[in-house]
Order: structure tokens, then C-alpha cells, then sequence
């Protein structure tokens, strides 16, 4: 439950805290996207711990991160990378992941489902 507690308290700092740090174009976009009102939490934990963690993300997220679009995710991740609290990620690491998760998802969301 303190896990829990913990990533939430990340996810809030990923979508507000990270504000005062990020670019003016940075902000813009995301506002003009509406990039943080796309996805529920349920999901956004999900994302934030595949890419800033290790975790996985189900086949609802999926959907709701291709949902959000690529210019939303890229650009809330480059969010997060500005704030303080992951001064000390490697942000070519998490680049990586985050194109990783996003490739994994459009194909899963792609991929045609077995026929019973």
C-alpha cells in the first residue's frame, strides 16, 4: 500500500510540480493538447512505471496511451525528465523507454485480436 502511496504522490508530482519546470513551449503544447486530462489514473501509474520504473502496462492503458497520442506522451515525459525529483535518471534511458512503451502499444492496439 506505501507503493502505491508513493507513485501516486509521483504521478501528481508528474503532471503538476513538473510545470514550473518545463519549457513555455513545453506547457503550451501540452495545454493546447489537453495532454493531462487524457488518460485516467489507473493508467497514467501504469505508463509512469514502465517508463520510470519497471512495470507493465495492460491492455486498457494501452488504449488509453495511444488515446493520449504521441505528442502528449513525448511531451509529458520530457516534462517529468526537467523536474528535480529525476535529476539523477539518465534521460537517454528513459527516452529509450518511453519510445519502447509507446512502439509496444500502437502494435498491441494494432495487431489484429485471434479469432475464437
Amino acid at each position: 500500500m506505501a507503493s502505491l502511496n508513493v507513485y501516486s504522490a509521483l504521478v501528481v508530482l508528474f503532471l503538476t510540480c513538473g510545470a514550473a519546470m518545463a519549457t513555455k513551449e513545453n506547457d503550451q503544447i501540452i495545454k493546447d493538447n489537453n495532454c493531462e486530462t487524457k488518460m485516467g489514473l489507473p493508467s497514467v501509474l501504469e505508463a509512469f512505471t514502465s517508463i520510470f520504473e519497471t512495470g507493465t502496462i495492460s491492455s486498457k492503458c494501452y488504449g488509453e496511451l495511444v488515446g493520449l497520442g504521441k505528442v502528449c506522451h513525448s511531451e509529458l515525459v520530457k516534462r517529468t525528465l526537467e523536474n528535480p525529483l529525476f535529476k539523477d535518471l539518465s534521460p537517454a534511458r528513459i527516452i529509450a523507454k518511453s519510445i519502447q512503451t509507446w512502439n509496444n502499444c500502437l502494435a498491441l492496439i494494432d495487431s489484429p485480436s485471434p479469432s475464437a
